[in-house]
């Protein structure tokens, strides 16, 4: 079953499926943060949950999927933060600025567990990475929210550039996430200044870009990220290099329906 954390209808009282999913969701981030992503199992999700480990295994396929339901509920709870963001800044850098500490404050209670989660999602060929296909969907959804930016603001951008500067502006924002995890200072204090000062260096940089004579080098610069970033094109990954994949666990039924 797809792990894609499409919820119900806005204003709509979730269904006892979508209950259950959630319950499994949250169940999973909870004992992820407390013993660890590879020490949890599915087993234990389930029993904790409350449900049998079919059920479990009925709404996730496995705990790659349950970290795709994480991301996705990220990505959802984003777009909703941001919209007051959006709809009251006209300025690209405060836009900018607003969107990356609201994601910085959303995150906050997840930091732990994104210090021990790290060494899965940074694989490059690990479903996890936020550039592989499994995470096209939040993937999309954030570059979507960098698009919102870019064009509610009152700045000028060539047509030929458009499509091009939400996915550097999203690869910035990964950037900022890297320094996230390993910021040690109270309350990510040096995060939330970098994410400052990183929106005024890239509304400065998106200005100048206006100027016929710089286009060439941010087109240089997207094309220098799609050929060595297979998560921002449709290049598949290496044929050469076998895919990792979490090995199966012992007694795994085979999901429902």
């Amino acid at each position: 079953m797809c792990a894609k954390n499409d919820g119900p209808g806005e204003g709509a009282a979730p269904s006892k499926s979508e209950q259950t999913r959630a319950l499994i969701l949250e169940t999973a981030m909870r004992l992820f943060r407390e013993r660890g992503y590879d020490r949890t199992t599915m087993r234990a999700i389930a029993t904790e949950a409350g449900v049998s480990v079919g059920n479990a295994y009925y709404y996730f396929e496995g705990k790659e999927h349950l970290i795709q339901g994480f991301y996705d509920r990220i990505a959802a709870e984003h777009r909703l933060v941001v919209r007051e963001i959006l709809d009251r800044e006209t300025e690209l850098e405060a836009r900018l600025a607003g969107v990356l500490k609201a994601w910085l404050d959303i995150a906050t209670p997840y930091h732990e567990f994104a210090v021990q989660f790290f060494k899965n999602a940074a694989d490059p060929d690990s479903p996890l990475s936020p550039f592989s296909p499994e995470s096209e969907h939040a993937r999309s959804q954030a570059i979507g929210v960098h698009r919102e930016v870019l064009a509610g603001s009152g700045t000028k951008v060539a047509p030929e550039l458009r499509e091009m500067l939400p996915e550097l502006m999203w690869l910035a924002q990964m950037g900022l996430v890297l320094y996230w995890i390993f910021d040690r200072t109270e309350d990510r204090a040096r995060s939330h200044r970098l994410a400052e000062r990183g929106a005024r260096i890239t509304a400065r940089s998106v200005a100048l870009a206006r100027f016929r004579v710089l286009r060439p080098l941010v087109r240089e610069v997207h094309e220098l990220f799609t050929d060595f970033l297979p998560g921002l094109t449709k290049a598949l990954p290496d044929p050469a290099k076998p895919r990792r994949t979490a090995p199966a666990e012992h007694g795994r039924p085979a999901p429902l329906g």
